[in-house]
């Protein structure tokens, strides 16, 4: 049996997440792991100590990757510090990588990425954390794809709070847009939140500070005719937070507090299946299997490349005066 090496890069509660999918797995190993805070670094040491005796600490992810002759790389650093750790991981000869959302916070970040994997062939996995929650898989496979609401129509998105901001949590309302669609975004138009008309580029602090980051409302065409209408117009509205309508044109599934299908107008709960590994585990944990035994990420990198077009496409049509932009947007 092969036994993958594996090292985290950024060691805080999402990378400890990371690492909490491969407990018990017999096919990988914990066996670096880098921060820049000793802090984070030694606590995350001292978190898996038992499960992982020997992991060697590093602050510099670039000597861990020269050192340690990894197989798989978790990276769970900043929104805004993503693409040189999955670049250059890539082109240390890696299999696997699985990072955090969003992909990237610029157009030509993101093709970096891209570039350094599809050269490298290597997997690249992004934690948009829906599509490992059996709640959303199975809206996707049993309600959507098993004709439960007749011909997809379109779909609707709300975020709203403080925290709507479009990196941090627009990104995941955007994926679980394409993921349901099952197409690529053709073209977008936006309006940004008020007091962000000027807003054209990543302003961010990694995602701590969402004033730093507007919210939007827009609507993403898809290829296959699918409509999804993104609303987040201002981060000065109350909870509950997420908000989700697919509509058919024989049913439709609302999400918030309690998932719903309504046929004819009466409302069903939708009862998920259960797991014993979902979310941001399961990812980690199926990258391994990818590496091990093939198949597609249920996370591409194309589908995440495409969220970080829609969301510089909503910048681009603000600036035109809130028109329609082409997708993929030109250099």
């Amino acid at each position: 049996m092969n036994k993958y090496r594996v090292g985290v890069i950024g060691c805080g509660g999402i990378g400890t997440r990371h690492a909490s999918g491969l407990v018990g797995l017999e096919n990988a190993e914990f066996v670096a792991a880098c921060d820049i805070s000793e802090k984070t670094l030694n606590s995350f040491n001292d978190r898996w100590a038992d499960t992982w005796p020997n992991i060697s600490l590093y602050n510099d992810y670039r000597e861990m990757l020269d050192k340690e002759n990894l197989d798989v790389v978790t990276v769970a650093t900043p929104d805004h510090l993503h693409t040189e750790p999955v670049v250059d991981s890539a082109n240390s000869g890696v299999k696997g990588i699985f990072c955090e959302k969003p992909m990237a916070t610029s157009l030509e970040d993101a093709d970096r990425m891209m570039q350094a994997v599809e050269k490298n062939k290597t997997i690249l996995s992004i934690d948009h954390t829906r599509r490992w929650q059996p709640l959303w898989r199975h809206i996707k496979e049993d309600l959507v794809n098993g004709g439960n609401i007749g011909e997809l129509k379109y779909i609707v998105g709300t975020l709203s709070g403080r925290r709507a901001s479009i990196f941090r949590n627009g990104t995941h309302l955007i994926d679980a847009m394409i993921y349901i669609a099952q197409s690529e975004p053709e073209w977008v138009f936006a309006e940004l939140e008020e007091g962000y008309e000027d807003y054209v580029e990543y302003k961010g602090d990694g995602g701590y500070d969402p004033t730093l980051e507007p919210s939007a409302s827009g609507y993403i065409h898809f290829k296959n005719g699918v409509r999804g209408f993104y609303t987040g117009t201002s981060k000065q509205t109350p909870a509950p937070k997420w908000r989700f309508e697919v509509v058919g044109s024989e049913a439709y599934i609302n999400v918030s507090d309690e998932p719903v299908i309504y046929r004819k107008g009466k409302p069903e709960p939708i009862i998920p299946p259960v797991w014993d590994v979902e979310g941001i585990p399961a990812g980690a944990q199926e990258l391994i299997e990818l590496i091990d035994v093939g198949g597609e990420p249920q996370s591409p990198a194309i589908d995440a490349y495409n969220v970080v077009q829609v969301i510089f496409g909503f910048f681009e049509s603000q600036q035109k005066g809130n028109v329609r932009v082409n997708l993929p947007l030109s250099r």
